[in-house]
């Protein structure tokens, strides 16, 4: 009897987890759609930012280290912004791509390596 308990618990754990996985709805599908791109990467003294037609002006590319430690922020970036890395030290950078409100239009992350 005591055996039983445990096996029981396993048991319901288990069959609702994958009912909650069953009611997740399905990620999008094709490709994501980005504001810009960036080149060359991995990066050693400079690195490109490309923003795609049509997006409004005034947007402003800030970068980040891994641990959160805003690297650089460059406000009103014009369709080609090219940002030198020459204070970055060797690993991965996060970028966002951010309108006049505030709101996260683009993410992603780039690499330096020396």
């Amino acid at each position: 009897m005591k055996r039983i308990l445990p096996i029981l618990s396993f048991i319901l754990l288990t069959v609702s987890q994958i009912r909650a996985q069953e009611n997740r709805s399905p990620l999008p599908e094709g490709p994501a759609v980005t504001a810009l791109s960036l080149y060359p990467n991995p990066a050693s003294s400079y690195i490109t930012f490309d923003l795609k037609k049509g997006y409004q002006k005034g947007l402003t590319i800030t970068v980040f280290n891994f641990l959160g430690k805003k690297m650089i922020e460059t406000p009103n970036v014009n369709e080609k912004t090219t940002l030198t890395l020459t204070d970055f030290n060797r690993g991965v950078y996060i970028y966002h791509l951010t309108d006049l409100s505030g709101k996260v239009i683009d993410t992603g992350k780039f690499q330096v390596s020396r």
